[in-house]
């Protein structure tokens, strides 16, 4: 197999970002990753707000760095005239335009869909919202804490008998942003099949809703609902009506998950664990009826794992064929082989709060193209490092026209 390097598929795409926080950036990034030119804007002064998430030092996060890496960073105010007028110059050079803003919030600035087809009447406009650009809550605000919440998701995480959590990540935020990207490909691509024909504006607006983001991954929880009369409930590590399938400690203090909940696999699992009978065990030959013992299942494979150390249990079970695995720290993620041979964790000297700047490992591209993750061109960049350079190269600004505009935006 040849490792070199493959032609991005979205080279020669040009995407303008007006997207804050995570959910379009993402958009942004996977569009970055795989070719397309993505122009974030950023405010004056503070830039997107993520710069100063988890901080912990230094003049700018690793959350920013990544979400936004392979990006051009510009800035210009979009609440002046010429902040706006140099979006619509841009909106003229580009194939996709990405934003979260609230939705009225660019039609309150005269930048609406109606002004952005003016401009550029093949635009690709995608537009990520807490409920949707339409509906009786369109203008209602939220973040994705919110939109897991109705979406059905929160309720099915964490404890029985406990209030539901959250995930450790911004999981709403990320899987509105994997639905921008899609939409936007597929609007490109509809575009490209029906070259010379103009495309409507309303079907080249891609309206994505983060609490309908997450409601769609939500399996069959509504038609379950609507069959058979069946709530969901919150099961801790289990998955609701699959078993066994649960994390179980070791002797040496760790954990394991082990997902021996198919049939045929069922019987490696429980010889593997020295409870034949349970192999055996005619009521525990189809999944329903493992559920229902589910509680004497995870007891008989705990006492089982409790007298074996993480790796001696991951060993056994990986003889008899049972799907098994670690549950992995950041440490274990960046020493993995198998994370490294896919070039998985890409390393960038980035400035980290000290005098130098220090190598640090950054997650690779997904999907893989070419047997390894595509390189990162670069991490997030620094607020308005590529101003200059988009008012020159896309839009032919002259050296006076270009330090006026700078001028004036770091003034504000």
């Amino acid at each position: 197999m040849t490792h070199d390097i493959p032609t991005r598929p979205l080279e020669g795409v040009r995407v303008l970002e007006l997207g804050n926080y995570i959910a379009a950036p993402t958009a942004g990034r996977l569009l970055a990753d795989f070719g397309a030119e993505v122009i974030k804007v950023e405010r004056p002064r503070t830039g997107d707000e993520l710069r100063n998430w988890r901080l912990y030092s230094g003049s700018t996060s690793m959350l920013y760095r990544t979400i936004n890496r392979n990006k051009k960073s510009i800035v210009l105010d979009l609440r002046s005239d010429e902040g706006r007028a140099l979006v619509l110059e841009l909106v003229a050079e580009c194939d996709i335009l990405l934003e979260n803003f609230r939705p009225g919030t660019l039609e309150k600035w005269g930048i609406g869909p109606e002004q952005l087809n003016a401009a550029n009447p093949d635009l690709v406009i995608t537009r990520v919202s807490a409920f949707g650009q339409t509906g009786p809550l369109a203008q209602r605000p939220g973040f994705a804490a919110v939109a897991e919440a109705v979406g059905g998701f929160r309720e099915l995480v964490g404890d029985p008998d406990r209030p539901p959590v959250r995930v450790g990540v911004s999981i709403g935020d990320s899987i509105a942003g994997l639905y921008a990207a899609f939409g936007s490909v597929m609007a490109l691509y509809r575009r490209g099949a029906k070259a010379g024909e103009q495309i409507p504006l309303p079907q080249r607006i891609i309206d994505v809703a983060l609490n309908e983001s997450i409601m769609s991954m939500m399996e069959s929880l509504v038609p379950d609902y609507l069959a058979y009369g069946v709530k969901r409930e919150r099961v801790g590590g289990r998955m609701e009506g699959i078993a066994p399938s649960n994390a179980y400690p070791c002797s040496d203090g760790t954990s394991i998950i082990i997902s021996g909940n198919g049939d045929a696999i069922f019987q490696r699992y429980m010889e593997t664990i020295e409870r034949p009978d349970l192999a055996a065990d005619e009521e525990l030959q189809t999944n329903a009826g493992r559920w229902a013992r589910r509680d004497e299942l995870d007891a008989a494979i705990s006492a089982w794992t409790s007298r074996h150390t993480r790796d001696e249990a991951l060993h056994l079970l990986d003889e008899a064929n049972v799907p098994s695995g670690p549950i992995y720290t950041a440490a274990d993620i960046v020493e993995d082989e198998q994370y490294n041979a896919r070039n998985m964790i890409q390393t960038f000297h980035v400035d980290t709060g000290g005098s130098v700047p220090q190598p640090v490992g950054f997650p690779g591209i997904v999907p893989v193209i070419g047997g390894k993750s595509l390189p990162i061109g670069h991490v997030g960049p620094d607020l308005g490092e590529h101003t200059r350079e988009v008012l020159a190269s896309v839009l032919g600004k002259s050296d006076a026209a270009i330090d006026r505009i700078v001028a004036e935006t770091e003034a504000r």
